[in-house]
């Protein structure tokens, strides 16, 4: 691994993993990763397609468990724990894939994450024991800039807008590590831009895990950087330092990482 630099002073880790191995029968997914990620940082994700960063994400949502290794989440080993274990855990995710509720309202959606990570009935009835809720849903709309589109449903929303709305779904929680699988895929220039603003605007205590294939996005939010190739961790760095080095120019070109 090229270790281009170490940029996090902090001694405390909330995210750890160490020698993670993935394997699917003869093929080898992930090559014993390490990684420390300390609270509120803004660590970013990047490699062609192929190089396992996929794999990793769901390696520390718990829904794959890796072949070798450890992954600790605030002390807590979570190796063998199941996905559903995560947001206790204050962990919230978002898939590269929509996972919504087309047919529900954007408040709908955000409060059935909300509420989901409460371990509460799944009741959409408006009860005076759900009005806060429903509250802080219509509150959370705003913040991802929706909040014009409250009863809106979702699949009348763009691409754009249903991608800000998944933030939205993962930020409601108020988790400590939020996940952000290539949250810029299918996006215009413009809804691109947007989403660089509102990554921008989260709280500096929530700490932040982005997958992205779109390099400038991340190295905009990001503030370390891993870059991955072939399942092992080929470079580590400030986005300054990943747009310089020229290990990583040769990944994104097809050329040799050794």
């Amino acid at each position: 691994m090229n270790t281009i630099a170490s940029v996090t002073g902090s001694t405390t880790t909330l995210l750890k993993l160490s020698s993670v191995a993935v394997r699917f029968g003869g093929l080898l997914a992930l090559g014993g990763i390490d990684l420390d990620v300390a609270p509120g940082e803004r660590l970013a994700i990047l490699g062609p397609n192929g190089a396992g960063k996929t794999t990793l994400f769901n390696v520390v949502a718990g829904d794959i468990r890796p072949t070798e290794g450890l992954v600790t989440i605030k002390g807590v080993d979570c190796t063998s724990l199941p996905s559903r274990c995560r947001p206790g855990l204050g962990v919230a995710r978002t898939y590269q894939r929509t996972r919504l509720f087309a047919g529900l309202t954007v408040e709908d959606n955000l409060y059935l994450a909300l509420v989901g990570t409460q371990g509460r009935h799944r009741s959409m009835r408006r009860t005076s024991i759900d009005e806060q809720s429903r509250i802080t849903a219509r509150d959370a709309a705003k913040t991802v800039w929706l909040g014009d589109h409250v009863e809106s449903p979702v699949g009348t929303l763009s691409h754009g807008q249903q991608r800000q709305l998944e933030v939205g779904m993962a930020m409601v929680t108020k988790p400590d590590l939020m996940m952000l699988d290539e949250p810029a895929s299918g996006l215009s220039r413009g809804e691109r831009e947007r989403l660089v603003e509102l990554l921008g605007s989260l709280a500096i205590d929530v700490t932040l895990l982005l997958i992205e294939h779109d390099m400038d996005v991340a190295l905009r939010v990001a503030s370390r950087v891993v870059v991955m190739a072939d399942g092992r961790t080929i470079a580590v760095g400030t986005p300054e330092e990943i747009r310089r080095s020229a290990i990583v120019r040769d990944v994104y070109l097809g050329r040799s990482a050794e």
